[in-house]
């Protein structure tokens, strides 16, 4: 009778709590018989909003789904910690916060339990760091600014400072250039705060090797440095205002860096992932009633052995103090250059940038009715267009910028908001991917059409420029374009999110039309391979010798060695998706479309071009590189590759060999803008006189269909 006594105070005093910090909801009364009946009436699969006083005092409410937290949910352990936020099927997945009985709080993005993608983490002591994660360690970009006034910005690699950055000391000094483990590494300039100047190599945090330190009155001391004044080798040059006086070399040491010192990195004392969810077994599991439940962790394993993953896990910049943990081959992967140049100021496209994420950011956050799915006729006349000005002092509508004056055209903006509803894409999210504080990043070179390309920081979006006739056709194939995408859910055609016009003021009166699109490759695989298809062969090689292709080059038909094998429920969906969009494509008179096709090979040793297959570098979290959940048609699909030869080489098809890889497949297919205007009808007569007319891409858009869907079966085909 005391020990249940004990335990009616425990969850008593559990309830307090948590409604101290929650709030003073209404919380309805339930004993566990009534708790486990209603368990057993919430059918599998169900989401529902729950409220769990655990018997250690743990207390959770939100959504909740087969015995796990899955949406939106608060979690509150009796140590303190709170994560508010998403959940996955037990695991913190998406957005949240989560803090720490110290004062710290960690608030951005989570995946598979880890602080991953963008966050902001504030220390106990005030320290703050805004920028990237990746499994629970700053990595890629950030800014660190120390309670003690010293800030770093720069690239981050597993916890530490590595790549380039600068840091500003409290007093003024300051350093950029070249960071490795923590510390200065490699070339970099140090800026004392009374004017000297050390510029030169570095090694573990001081000067070493070739550089140069000028002293604040003008005298230098030039050659090889080293804290060890026996390798120094260093020639010094007199201001000749100083009366002959040399200073002393190991001042730069003893003096001027000796306040210069980094500070360390937080101690943070547990992780999320390390928290464990006190979940018990519903009373739908079948156990004879005499065994007691056994407590479970939120990932379905038993407390006993709950512990296996952590304690065989090492944190790399010791960011836990716990000497028991050994050595893991879970890696985090270094980090890797993002493809295309960054639209920095003084880039040529520095103010078409700007003007495209005001204007999208004016498109988006208009308010409006909420959309419908039933769309009127009306939404979708080519007519219906929205002109915006942009004064750089602002408007009533706009507001004041840094941008020369432009005016902003949006094409048919309550068919793109309800296109972008249909793709389930948040607003909010939308605007941050385009229109946040990172710039875009633009594609090396301009399509063969002379279109540019431009990604979002986060690879979600891609924005390309377009023709005036190019507008025209997907104006004039809008509705049926949404009435597709309504009635296929797996349709393998480019999803579009919005079509805009910027108009510079002035003489140039220059327009730019451009389209945003989902980025076919945006995941966290590295693509090692992409393919551009369209079963036709003149001029389908690429020109570059195979020394010198990269994972972001394009191959083409003729580039192709492989044969993809799907396993035979997404055959038999694939072929039906290619037939009603190839269907569609050729009702609409559109042709030189292609399917892009990207790999990444499991096997990272195999060479499909007679060389080893370069990854990028980056190394795939267990849950991706295995789990196939979560696959759809042309995205995250797991499947394999055959080996084929051609005996010619402006075959299309070779023979298969027998030689299978597994991959990971992404596929869409692109480039739907392209009419058979007078212009093809035209390249069509031309090449017809020189060139086989059916090797050509320019051909009838039934034609074409035919072509390219014959081909297309042709290299995917059911993995036996």
């Amino acid at each position: 009778m005391k020990a249940w006594e004990a335990t009616i105070r425990k969850t008593q005093a559990a309830k307090k709590q948590a409604s101290n910090i929650f709030g003073s909801a209404h919380v309805a009364h339930v004993d566990d018989e009534e708790a486990e009946h209603d368990e057993i009436l919430a059918p599998a699969g169900e989401v529902y909003h729950a409220e769990r006083y655990l018997s250690n005092g743990d207390y959770y409410t939100g959504h909740w789904c087969d015995n796990f937290p899955h949406g939106f949910g608060k979690y509150w352990w009796t140590d303190g910690c709170i994560y508010v936020g998403d959940w996955f099927k037990g695991k913190t997945m998406g957005r949240g916060t989560f803090s720490w009985p110290t004062g710290a709080a960690y608030e951005g993005e989570f995946k598979s339990g880890y602080m991953d993608g963008e966050g902001t983490y504030t220390g106990p002591t005030g320290d703050t760091y805004r920028g990237q994660w990746v499994m629970n360690l700053k990595h890629g970009y950030g800014v660190k600014e120390y309670t003690n006034g010293d800030v770093y910005d720069g690239d981050w690699c597993r916890g530490l400072q590595e790549g380039n950055g600068e840091y500003l000391w409290k007093d003024g000094s300051c350093y950029v250039g070249e960071w490795g483990n923590g510390v200065m590494f490699g070339k970099g300039k140090m800026v004392f705060c009374d004017g000297s100047v050390y510029e030169g190599e570095w090694d573990e945090g001081l000067p070493k090797g070739n550089g140069s330190f000028k002293f604040s009155d003008g005298c230098e001391y030039t050659g090889v440095w080293s804290k060890d004044s026996t390798e120094q080798d260093l020639a010094f040059s007199s201001c000749g205002e100083c009366g002959g006086v040399k200073h002393v070399a190991q001042q730069v040491y003893e003096v001027y860096l000796k306040d210069s010192v980094i500070s360390p990195q937080d101690k943070v004392p547990i992780m999320p992932l390390q928290k464990k969810l006190a979940v018990w077994r519903s009373s739908k599991v079948s156990e004879p009633t005499s065994v007691r439940p056994r407590r479970m962790s939120v990932d379905g394993r038993l407390d006993g052995n709950i512990d296996d993953e952590f304690s065989k896990m090492k944190i790399l910049d010791d960011n836990i103090d716990d000497a028991s943990f050994e050595e893991s081959p879970m890696r985090v992967p270094p980090v890797v250059k993002k493809q295309g140049e960054t639209i920095s100021k003084g880039h040529k496209n520095y103010e078409l940038m700007l003007n495209l994420q005001l204007g999208i950011r004016h498109s988006v956050g208009r308010p409006g009715p909420v959309p419908s799915l039933d769309l009127k006729p009306s939404a979708f006349n080519p007519k219906e267009k929205v002109w915006t000005r942009f004064p750089p002092e602002g408007s009533k509508y706009t507001p004041p910028h840094q941008s020369c004056e432009f005016r902003w055209k949006d094409y048919c903006p309550l068919v793109f908001r309800t296109l972008r509803m249909l793709f389930n894409v948040d607003a909010a999210d939308y605007m941050l991917s385009i229109c946040g504080n990172d710039a875009l990043r633009e594609l090396s070179s301009p399509g063969k059409s002379g279109s540019f390309f431009y990604l979002t920081h986060d690879d979600r979006y891609m924005i390309k420029t377009i023709k005036k006739t190019e507008v025209k056709a997907i104006l004039r194939m809008l509705s049926a374009y949404y009435n597709h995408f309504r009635s296929f859910e797996h349709t393998l055609l480019t999803k579009f999110y919005g079509l805009h016009c910027v108009k510079l003021t002035g003489a140039a009166q220059k327009k730019v039309r451009f389209i945003i699109m989902g980025n076919l490759f945006c995941t966290d695989y590295a693509i090692q391979r992409r393919f551009d298809l369209k079963g036709s062969s003149l001029g389908r090689l690429t020109d570059k010798p195979e020394s010198e292709i990269q994972p972001t080059t394009i191959l083409k038909d003729l580039d192709l060695k492989f044969m993809f094998r799907l396993d035979k429920k997404w055959i038999e969906e694939f072929r039906r998706q290619i037939d009603r969009d190839c269907d569609f494509l050729e009702q609409e008179r559109i042709m030189d479309y292609s399917l892009l096709v990207g790999l990444y090979f499991k096997d990272t040793n195999v060479g499909e071009l007679g060389t080893s297959i370069d990854d990028g570098g980056a190394d795939i979290p267990p849950d991706h590189a295995s789990d196939p959940g979560g696959s759809k048609l042309g995205i995250n699909m797991h499947a394999r590759v055959e080996r084929m030869e051609r005996k010619i080489e402006t075959e299309l098809l070779g023979e298969p060999t027998g030689v299978c890889y597994d991959v990971v497949l992404f596929f869409g297919i692109i480039d739907i803008l392209q009419d058979y205007d007078i212009t093809k009808k035209l390249e069509h007569a031309y090449k017809s006189f020189q060139y086989d007319p059916t090797s050509i891409s320019a051909v009838d858009p039934r034609q074409y269909s035919r072509r390219f869907r014959d081909f297309i079966l042709k290299v995917f085909i059911e993995d036996a």
